[in-house]
């Protein structure tokens, strides 16, 4: 029997809700798990996370099978489903928290980000530039439990209808072969 190589990302791309929803639902991706990063607030909540004030953002930490999907195609789907060319924004939720980032965790992962980031730029997919952080990770708080799994189990909310849904549907479009 093989052993299986895990790796973990955390990436932020808006509301943590989006990016979790999404990344479930990709083939080699074993866990997803919402929360916050390099903000200077200890423990923080979501209630503090929304001022704007903690510095953190909103992330999924993802847990995924390396023999199943590389980083590079991980961060494939992240890019492309989600503006990477908008400043602490994602639609109409604005702020910091809600800021574009790839948190990684070691050099390769920094190098892999890095190389890709330029390419995207270089290839002019998207109109404006990518301002998508790439910076090291600090401390990953788990958000509150209510979070989690948010579009599986709300799906008919008005946020998950007219914001979350729209990006599974470009997943399940653009990478059908990348679904579980």
């Amino acid at each position: 029997m093989e052993d299986k190589l895990t790796q973990v990302a955390i990436l932020g791309a808006g509301c943590f809700w989006c990016i979790e929803a999404v990344l479930q639902r990709v083939k080699g991706v074993e866990k997803v798990e919402p929360g916050y990063i390099n903000g200077q607030t200890k423990n923080p909540t979501y209630k503090e996370i929304c001022t704007g004030q903690t510095g953190h953002a909103e992330v999924a930490r993802v847990t995924f099978d390396t023999a199943v999907i590389s980083f590079e195609e991980l961060l494939e789907v992240f890019w492309k489903t989600h503006d990477p060319t908008t400043l602490n924004r994602q639609g109409n939720d604005v702020g910091t928290q809600y800021r574009s980032g790839i948190f990684y965790s070691d050099i390769s992962q920094k190098e892999i980000a890095e190389a890709y980031k330029k390419q995207l730029d270089e290839s002019g997919i998207f109109a404006d530039s990518i301002v998508t952080e790439i910076t090291p990770a600090t401390e990953f708080y788990v958000a509150e439990d209510y979070h989690h799994n948010y579009f599986n189990q709300n799906a008919s909310q008005p946020y998950c209808q007219f914001v979350v849904r729209p990006k599974v549907e470009k997943l399940k479009k653009d990478f059908a072969e990348k679904l579980k």
